[in-house]
């Protein structure tokens, strides 16, 4: 509990913003806070020549932080659709065209290597020609990779090509859980070949259904962003394009590589269960060699056991050797027969 609230105001300024960034051709970026934000956003834009780079502002914000969306809409300007999706909450993935800016829903990751769980959380973003705002309720891999690029002084040309970078990070975060947990399905193969099976079956349920739910939120990424690619708005640049063209293809293979390693998963599963079962099965057959082998003694002691007159051998001087061989032939003929008839099934 301590951790969730020191989570929601840590790392923001008064109105939850988290970082900005100032992008002016053939100047350093800066970092700014929401004032600075404010004032530049509200002042004359800069017109730019064809072919030119334009200024932009890059704004990553809290959304647990209570002041948050009151400041976006007083300061930034920004339609309705984008508070709609936040106030809907909704995870689908999706890259949509509004008029001429773009309104995306991002699903990332938050994963702890060496653990087979895995934690999916939402970024919503809205760029334009000059501004590119991004938001989240819980912190993500991908937009902290592309924050420390861009201290790093690594040079952005549009906020698409932040957009893009981001999502090639999110890709990269999606290659190292895909090896990582191939890694983890490598030892559990060798364990199972090597007939040392333990608590396998549960990590690889876990790592399967890890897989799945990532598989699931992130599969309509790759289409969305072909949709947009279909119909771009007019700001965007031809170099911006190409890039996403790439890191859309991209995406789509590590998406495949997730597929198919769900499906090794699957297969791996299906081998597990078929050894325990085999497994089963040679213990049902171990009981009821016990009880077959054990059948011709209770029957003997049962009938001798009676406290009525007339019990044969009662009174032979080898009465109990007579019985010891009786029963020793019969337990010799039931396991005979049990045995060829497990050899012949």
């Amino acid at each position: 509990m301590q951790s969730g609230i020191v989570e929601a105001g840590y790392g923001s300024d008064p109105v939850g913003l988290i970082s900005g960034f100032l992008f002016v051709p053939g100047e350093p970026v800066r970092e700014i806070d929401s004032r600075e934000a404010a004032a530049w956003l509200h002042a004359p834009a800069v017109v730019a020549q064809e072919g030119q780079t334009r200024p932009f502002v890059w704004l990553h914000f809290n959304l647990a932080h209570s002041a948050c969306e009151r400041w976006m809409r007083s300061q930034l300007g920004l339609p309705e659709d984008f508070f709609e999706a936040l106030r809907q909450g909704s995870h689908s993935t999706r890259i949509e065209r509004q008029d001429a800016a773009l309104l995306a829903v991002v699903n990332d990751v938050i994963y702890n290597f060496g653990v087979t769980s895995t934690d999916i959380s939402t970024l919503w973003a809205h760029a334009d020609h000059r501004l590119l705002v991004t938001a989240r309720a819980r912190p993500l891999r991908s937009v902290d990779r592309l924050r420390a690029a861009v201290r790093r002084g690594e040079a952005f040309r549009s906020p698409l090509d932040l957009v893009v970078h981001l999502l090639r990070d999110q890709a990269d975060v999606l290659v190292q859980i895909v090896r990582e947990t191939g890694v983890n399905v490598d030892q559990i193969e060798d364990q199972l070949l090597a007939q040392r099976l333990r608590s396998n079956r549960t990590d690889v349920g876990a790592m399967r259904r890890g897989l799945v739910r990532l598989q699931r939120l992130l599969a309509p990424e790759p289409g969305a962003l072909f949709r947009l690619l279909n119909r771009p708005p007019a700001w965007l640049q031809e170099t911006d394009l190409q890039e996403l063209r790439e890191s859309t293809e991209e995406f789509s293979l590590v998406l495949s590589d997730l597929a198919a390693l769900v499906e090794r998963i699957k297969l791996l599963q299906e081998e597990i269960a078929a050894k325990l079962n085999e497994q089963t099965n040679r213990t049902l057959f171990t009981l009821t060699m016990v009880t077959v082998l054990a059948l011709p003694i209770n029957i003997v002691a049962g009938f001798f056991g009676m406290n009525v007159g007339g019990i044969p051998l009662a009174e032979h001087p080898h009465g109990f050797w007579v019985l010891v061989a009786l029963v020793a032939s019969f337990t010799a003929l039931a396991g005979r027969w049990a045995f060829r008839k497990q050899q012949s099934q």
